[in-house]
């Protein structure tokens, strides 16, 4: 069903297909009789918490940031099975983003490039939402920082916006490894990380309750520089990593280098960044031997995928592009079918 589906929403503009599909699903589960077989039929039986950094999750699949900006669907997103679902990447101000188009698929290759640029309503505005949050919905806020703020005041955004969610979410995911923000990846070197992490964890400790901090890293690290990632990690004392973030790579597509280049910069998601982010993946879990947990992310369509995340030293895994080239039922078929791969 879903194919014919997207059939017709892959005729919209990427930024289109995403409102009006969000806005007929939200329609449709208002009818009573349609509403339930919906429910029903994202509903999988493998549903086993999984224990991460302090929180227990229902399942392991959870949404990555970027999808939801401003916690506007988290209604919707818990109907379709998601363990957890990540907001943002949320700044201090609200910012419009990069120019349209900034939004590309690649069906030949089951992937995205996007140049969004953080573009959301600020953190005040997703405060409010929040408030009203589903219950039984694991929600973490993913904090950036505004384009206009330079790197050296940076760790200014990164607080504010820390305090701003800390009340209103389970968990903070540091991101500074978007490719879509100037100067964003230059923030991933040891004084950075440490300085911040530090300020973050005194601010922590004057709360009531602990909730854990995470760091976003990107795909494009070669050995060396994991190592040495891994090493700032550890001193930083950081409660759990997500690998990857989008690549700014563009090998392994089957499109022209002429279509490559109209479509511009931007992070690249989805099937062509699966082996890439397993390295990450795999070498960040040798070389931290189980002391840090990791969420594992990109190119995450099925349970073959998930399981092998999951065998690479992955606890929970992420999906987005996956979502939207497989449909709601995305979760549910990857609950139900994880195990066999195992």
């Amino acid at each position: 069903m879903y194919a014919i589906i997207k059939f017709f929403l892959f005729l919209l503009p990427p930024e289109t297909a995403h409102n009006v599909a969000l806005n007929l699903m939200e329609k449709a589960l208002k009818f009573p009789i349609l509403g339930k077989s919906l429910r029903n039929s994202f509903k999988s039986n493998n549903q086993i918490p999984v224990k991460f950094a302090g929180i227990t999750f229902p399942n392991l699949v959870g949404l990555a940031a970027g999808f939801d900006k401003d916690a506007k669907r988290l209604h919707l997103l818990k109907e379709f099975g998601f363990g957890f679902v990540e907001v943002g990447t949320v700044t201090p101000k609200p910012q419009d983003g990069n120019p349209k188009p900034r939004l590309f698929r690649i069906p030949k290759d089951f992937a995205l490039i996007n140049r969004m640029g953080f573009n959301n309503c600020g953190v005040v505005d997703m405060v409010e939402r929040l408030k009203q949050r589903p219950e039984g919905l694991i929600v973490g806020g993913n904090i950036g920082k505004n384009k206009l703020t330079p790197n050296d005041e940076a760790i200014n955004d990164y607080v504010y916006c820390f305090e701003m969610l800390y009340d209103h979410v389970d968990y903070i995911a540091v991101n500074i490894s978007s490719p879509n923000t100037p100067g964003l990846r230059d923030l991933q070197e040891e004084t950075f990380i440490v300085g911040l992490f530090e300020q973050l964890h005194k601010i922590r400790a004057e709360k009531a309750i602990f909730k854990p901090i995470f760091l976003k890293i990107a795909p494009d690290f070669q050995m060396n520089a994991i190592k040495e990632i891994v090493r700032v990690i550890k001193i930083a004392k950081i409660d759990g990593i997500i690998a990857t973030n989008t690549t700014v790579s563009r090998e392994k597509l089957s499109i022209s280098a002429v279509e490559i280049k109209k479509m511009g910069a931007g992070g690249l998601s989805g099937v062509p960044v699966f082996e890439p982010s397993n390295f990450v993946l795999s070498t960040l879990s040798l070389e931290l031997a189980g002391e840090i947990p990791i969420m594992g992310v990109g190119g995450v369509f099925n349970g073959r995928d998930a399981s092998a995340k999951l065998k690479r030293g992955a606890d929970l895994i992420q999906v987005y592009t996956g979502f939207i080239y497989e449909g709601p039922w995305i979760v549910k078929n990857i609950l139900d079918s994880v195990d066999k791969y195992n």
